[in-house]
């Protein structure tokens, strides 16, 4: 895993002094991604700059940017090419010579055999930047599910890119100014959805997309794969399905064992990371190491779950009992976040994930088995949505004014709790009656929370965004996962992960989201993947033999932190001092009257904290990135800088 940065000036090939230090500055404001190394190349008109973790051919001669053996082309790389062995032969035969056992040399010896549709071949994680000097031109990529990150803006007629907003934020003259339109869809997701980002004139290369610039043209964005849509689905015998999904998940697990350091797995205690590690103590010759960190809070405290697994398979296990401390990090998290971030399971990623660096390198987890496999609470409520669809019209109109009524009448039919909202919202569209499942904020609450600064965005729902996925599925349930899996899987899920682990320098990779795996997994129609009432059913038929059974059919817990007990103690004043304060008034963007209203409120009892902590960590992000002068001299980011190994000068 690495850091990646870098221009292309799109009219001109003019070489200036001071290009290199620029693009050093840039990797070195993500040390933390790469720690091993930091090298840069600069071309007329062009730079690329990378900060290198080394997992595969630990040499300096695999250190990039790195040309092919040709020297027409340079590639600076953040991600693991899985596949790449199997590349290497097939190019030797083509006639290539290499020079390393990286995986980063198949990609520059791919693009001159295969040309920009080489992408298609790679197999893994990636955000690639690729200068053709032959062709004149510039071309990035992101990986197919959005595994790593790459942000992109046009400055001055000059293209900038890097593996986090504060690789392109450190260049000279660039404006941080915060985007209002990708503010309002935060407030309803709790993440900034891409090709957004939260500062103007900043985006995201969306996943399984590719940007092309030739010198003197535009950038052209194009998407290269797509996962077949949910209706392309058609039935198996169970029997066939089960042996399948463990024999592809075994498959994608192996390939991830590749590596030159030490490789380690998260461990929950639910089914997805152990299903992992059960993949991974098959595949190892060695003893697999698990990580697991437990709470005082009961109801967040997994630990006798994957204390069973790990026992099972004898796993080099280390359990560590926390006391998050969100006060003593969350200025960190804002300052490698870079923008606004509302999941508060990102405290406890970034805690394991520190814990897990002083073993390990690398980290297998299972993100991305919810969305495939339908295991999320609120599918269940999607799918008594369905059943609720399913009544006669006339019949539906007299329940959905019961429900409106008689909250608890639908209760007496075990249906979910957001099941009941979604029946109350039946003529509206199906991504309106996913809101009560997913917004932190409803179109309905923005309407008294937003000030003069936010009104010109209620004539647009948020919502809107996830239509197109909702009308490519034939109903409620693979709607709102065909949504999660393009919108909260990449830019929230994903987000988390990378940033928090990479902040420790640490590697992660997620078994099941290889592509191969999740294409499959998309052409099973959804009641063999969630049968009755029991979400991620196949997967659990499939792990029957190798997990233990009351822990995979026990309730679903979050990797959660108790943000509505901080809220109302340790946090209170710190709380209630940053989001009234006169600093965060000025702003106009939200009416100060509604916001004590969700704070006293919650101090009294209701709930309301994750929206509280939404608009917490955006006014922390306002306050460290744009009303900064220089973010980069804030506390929490020179105690970061100062972290840095004695090879990463400091900026």
């Amino acid at each position: 895993m690495c850091g990646i940065a870098g221009f292309f000036r799109i009219n001109d090939k003019e070489r200036r002094p001071d290009d290199g230090k620029h693009v050093l500055r840039q990797i070195e404001t993500m040390w933390y991604r790469g720690p091993d190394a930091q090298k840069v190349e600069i071309g007329p008109g062009v730079g690329l700059g990378h900060a290198r973790l080394s997992i595969i051919d630990l040499s300096h001669g695999a250190d990039q940017p790195m040309y092919s053996a040709s020297g027409q082309t340079c590639v600076v790389f953040n991600g693991e090419i899985y596949n790449f062995q199997e590349l290497r032969q097939e190019l030797e035969q083509l006639g290539h010579s290499f020079r390393t056992q990286s995986d980063t040399e198949v990609i520059v010896e791919g693009y001159e055999a295969w040309g920009t549709d080489m992408i298609n071949r790679l197999r893994g994680m990636f955000a690639i930047a690729l200068w053709d000097k032959a062709r004149d031109m510039l071309v990035l990529y992101r990986d197919r599910v959005g595994k790593k990150p790459l942000f992109y803006s046009e400055q001055n007629g000059t293209l900038l890119f890097a593996s986090e907003p504060k690789g392109i934020l450190c260049w000279p003259g660039v404006r941080r100014e915060p985007d209002l339109e990708a503010i309002h869809e935060y407030l309803t997701f709790q993440y900034v959805p891409s090709p957004m980002s939260a500062f103007k004139g900043l985006k995201k290369l969306p996943p399984a997309h590719m940007l092309v610039l030739k010198r003197g043209g535009t950038p052209r964005v194009t998407r290269y794969f797509a996962l077949p849509k949910p209706t392309k689905t058609y039935e198996r015998p169970m029997e066939q399905l089960q042996e399948e999904l463990v024999h592809l998940l075994k498959e994608s697990v192996r390939l991830r064992l590749i590596s030159d350091v030490p490789v380690g797995a998260f461990l929950s205690g639910g089914v997805d990371s152990s299903a992992v590690v059960a993949m991974m103590a098959q595949a190892s010759s060695s003893q697999v190491r698990t990580f697991t960190i437990g709470f005082e809070e009961q109801q967040f405290d997994e630990r006798q779950y994957a204390r069973q697994v790990a026992e099972r398979y004898g796993t080099k296990h280390e359990e560590f009992l926390v006391r998050p401390d969100a006060m003593s990090i969350i200025d960190d998290l804002v300052y490698h976040y870079n923008e606004p971030f509302a999941d508060s399971s990102a405290i406890p990623t970034y805690y394991v994930s520190k814990i897990a660096r002083e073993h390990v390198t690398v980290i297998l987890n299972g993100d991305g088995g919810d969305e495939s496999f339908l295991g999320y609470t609120r599918y269940l409520s999607c799918k008594g949505v369905d059943q609720f669809d399913r009544i006669p019209h006339k019949l539906a109109r007299t329940l959905q004014q019961i429900a409106c009524s008689m909250p608890d009448f639908l209760d007496r039919y075990r249906l979910p709790r957001y099941a009941r909202k979604m029946a109350t919202k039946l003529y509206e569209r199906p991504s309106r009656r996913y809101e009560p499942a997913i917004a932190f904020f409803s179109d309905a609450v923005k309407q008294s929370l937003y000030g003069p600064g936010m009104k010109d965005f209620l004539h647009r729902s948020a919502l809107d965004r996830l239509d197109p996925y909702f009308d490519e599925a034939p109903n409620m349930l693979l709607g709102a996962a065909w949504a999660d899996t393009h919108n909260y899987l990449p830019d929230a899920l994903m987000v988390k992960v990378d940033i928090a682990s990479m902040a420790h320098s640490l590697e992660a990779r997620s078994p099941f989201l290889d592509h191969k795996l999740m294409e499959w997994a998309a052409s099973i129609p959804a009641h063999q993947r969630f049968e009755g009432s029991e979400p991620k059913s196949l997967l659990k038929k499939a792990m029957r033999s190798h997990l233990p059974h009351d822990l995979m059919y026990r309730p679903k817990m979050g990797f959660g932190v108790p943000i509505d007990l901080w809220l109302r103690g340790e946090m209170k004043e710190f709380t209630y001092d940053t989001l009234l304060s006169r600093q965060a008034g000025a702003r106009g963007l939200f009416d100060m009257d509604h916001v004590k209203s969700l704070l006293d409120r919650h101090v009294a009892g209701e709930n309301w904290a994750y929206p509280i902590w939404a608009l917490l960590m955006l006014e922390l992000w306002h306050q460290m990135w744009i009303d900064s002068s220089d973010p980069f001299t804030h506390p929490a980011a020179q105690r970061i800088i100062a972290r840095a190994p004695d090879t990463v000068s400091k900026v």
